[in-house]
């Protein structure tokens, strides 16, 4: 909490506390049994974490990048699967909050926000991820209403959820041609795949987003058509800061994990902790997990500021804070020997929940070029 304002660190306690509470006594059974943890989600809605950074006026916190990153992180450390939902959920609401008229505002974010219902993005689709502007799930208008074919894959909360965010092309090939439609569950030609099977991430199901035939009105389409990749990009630069906070609560969490192993645990006659290969390691963890944390909330000020290399930072920090907080679960784990590998201990949750925070919001290979491309440029 070094360097945080009163009234951030109040915002931090609070979330430490429910997911001390509410969340890390549930996590190894919401992952074993694949729940989706909908009742404890709207009491963290009921904190305001629901829609964090969404404005007031339509039953958001109003709170900025940065406290969204404080929260998220302390949120992580209860349950990385749970919380990473809710930075997807947010980054949703913010964008109907932001892009849509003052009639979708009012229609969709004051449930989205009390998470009465919840929200799902829909970018990446079966032939296109990385290369999201190569997208090829079709709107064609027909009246006041547009009629979408396609498929989007790996969508969080997919077929639980009740608001699907999605990218469609109205137009020509490349970015300009993408418009963002919302579009609402029960929908007729709106369907979904089966239940993807995954190494972790378990508390949130995943699943692929069908659309035949699908009619949605005009009134759904958030911005002006041929906004949408704009629109998606944006999110996605508020949501890299979101999943980066989750690598560090999951990192954070399993520091203190090993520190409590090293303690307890002991090895050839005396405690762990007093071997100082591990006491350098453990060290470097440390530094490592306060260095990411750095990036990411120097990202966060960027980016609620408007400045002119937020993209830029914030590409920065989900690239270093998920490695090295990957890292960090991952020696955690290693400490830990034959028992870090074992589902009783919480450190093997942690490095599954958070591998594949390298590869989603953009993968650390797309943060790299995002990066390299703005230095070659300047």
């Amino acid at each position: 909490s070094a360097g945080l304002s009163e009234e951030q660190k109040e915002f931090q306690k609070v979330a430490f506390d429910f997911a001390a509470k509410e969340m890390a006594p549930h996590m190894a059974e919401w992952d074993d049994k694949e729940i989706f943890p909908v009742e404890t989600m709207r009491k963290a809605a009921q904190l305001g974490f629901g829609g964090i950074y969404v404005k007031p006026d339509v039953g958001g916190s109003g709170l900025s990048r940065l406290d969204t990153s404080i929260i998220f992180e302390a949120l992580s450390t209860g349950c990385t699967s749970t919380t990473a939902y809710m930075s997807i959920h947010n980054m949703c609401v913010w964008m109907i909050d932001t892009f849509g008229n003052e009639e979708q505002r009012r229609r969709f974010c004051p449930a989205l926000c009390s998470m009465e219902k919840f929200a799902s993005y829909c970018l990446t689709e079966p032939g296109s991820g990385s290369d999201a502007a190569s997208l090829l799930t079709s709107a064609q208008r027909k009246g006041d209403t547009y009629v979408l074919n396609g498929s989007k894959a790996f969508i969080s909360g997919g077929g639980d959820t009740d608001v699907y965010v999605v990218m469609c092309r109205t137009g020509g090939p490349g970015p300009k041609g993408i418009s963002c439609l919302v579009v609402e569950k029960g929908t007729p030609g709106l369907s979904f795949g089966k239940k993807e099977k995954k190494v972790g991430w378990n508390s949130q199901p995943t699943r692929a987003v069908i659309f035949e035939d699908c009619v949605v009105p005009v009134g759904n389409r958030l911005g002006a058509e041929g906004q949408g990749f704009s629109i998606a990009m944006k999110g996605l630069n508020g949501g890299r800061i979101n999943i980066a906070s989750c690598s560090l609560g999951a990192a954070h969490a399993s520091v203190l994990l090993a520190q409590e192993h090293l303690t307890v645990r002991k090895q050839f006659g005396e405690p762990l902790a007093n071997n100082q290969h591990l006491q350098f390691r453990l060290a470097e963890m440390a530094t490592g997990l306060v260095a990411a944390r750095l990036m990411v909330r120097n990202a966060a000020r960027a980016l609620q500021e408007g400045r002119e290399d937020a993209a830029v930072l914030c590409s920065m920090a989900k690239l270093f804070a998920t490695d090295e907080c990957f890292a960090i679960c991952n020696q955690a784990l290693q400490m830990h020997g034959g028992y870090g590998y074992l589902k009783d201990y919480a450190v093997q949750q942690f490095v599954r929940d958070i591998r594949v925070h390298q590869i989603l919001e953009g993968t650390n290979e797309v943060m790299r070029m995002i990066v390299a491309r703005n230095l070659l440029q300047g």
